[in-house]
């Protein structure tokens, strides 16, 4: 009776819209990703190294993008990410409205995503920074959320790590999603996720690997309420935060 009654239900709140329904699955695949993803870096800095390792982070990152990529990939396609959307629109594979409302989702979510870890680690957020929230220094807990990089990094060196990562990111989820390759679908989520962990083993040292302007943007919003202040995006005098977004 129960099973009759919801598939009664079922046409009435069933989304018809197609675009609607992608824009859903960006959002939610994104909040799971930055939710996942920001886990993982809480308890990277909030031990201080001592629960998760750097290849611990790379390895959870990676295979929380995974399930995040197969959450979506039937609907959307699960981009997550407005550099992905945008190289496919490029390249004649998404159209420019797609593009700006798949952007904007990813972003959103993201920042719901900040908001979910937030709520879980806030007491242990609050005990190791003694609600004194700090963007840097020894107590410092913004990077759990967003991007920030070393002190030695320039702006030109950042502008060439994000460019250079992100290009190493569309060129290798093309190549993993053509059609000429034949990977086949059910792998093709595995396959980014392992990408994402390769690039954070390997140039994610200088600035975290943002290679996504909505996992940084979303956060970095969040962060700048919750707390942090304005210092998220004046920090190293206004020359970092949008070096991300590019």
């Amino acid at each position: 009776m129960n099973m009759d009654y919801v598939e009664m239900l079922r046409p009435s709140v069933h989304i018809q819209n197609n675009l609607i329904r992608c824009a859903l699955a960006e959002f939610f695949s994104t909040a799971l990703l930055m939710f996942g993803g920001c886990c993982v870096s809480a308890q990277f800095v909030l031990s201080k190294g001592t629960v998760n390792t750097w290849f611990g982070v790379n390895i959870g990152w990676g295979l929380v993008l995974t399930f995040a990529v197969y959450a979506g990939f039937y609907i959307s396609g699960s981009h997550l990410n407005p550099a992905v959307s945008f190289f496919l629109f490029t390249m004649g594979r998404l159209s420019g409205l797609r593009c700006v409302v798949y952007s904007i989702a990813q972003t959103l979510g993201a920042f719901v995503g900040a908001l979910l870890t937030f709520t879980i680690y806030y007491d242990a957020i609050t005990s190791f920074d003694g609600g004194e929230r700090n963007v840097s220094g020894l107590l410092a807990t913004a990077g759990i959320f967003a991007t920030y990089p070393k002190s030695y990094l320039t702006v030109i060196g950042g502008l060439v790590d994000q460019i250079m990562g992100t290009a190493f990111l569309c060129i290798c989820v093309s190549l993993i999603t053509d059609k000429n390759n034949r990977i086949p679908d059910h792998l093709q989520p595995l396959l980014i996720g392992l990408l994402v962990a390769l690039i954070g083993m390997s140039v994610g040292m200088n600035c975290g690997y943002a290679i996504n302007p909505a996992r940084d943007l979303g956060p970095r919003l969040f962060t700048l309420f919750a707390g942090w202040g304005v210092e998220t995006f004046s920090y190293q005098n206004y020359k970092w935060f949008w070096i991300p977004l590019l």
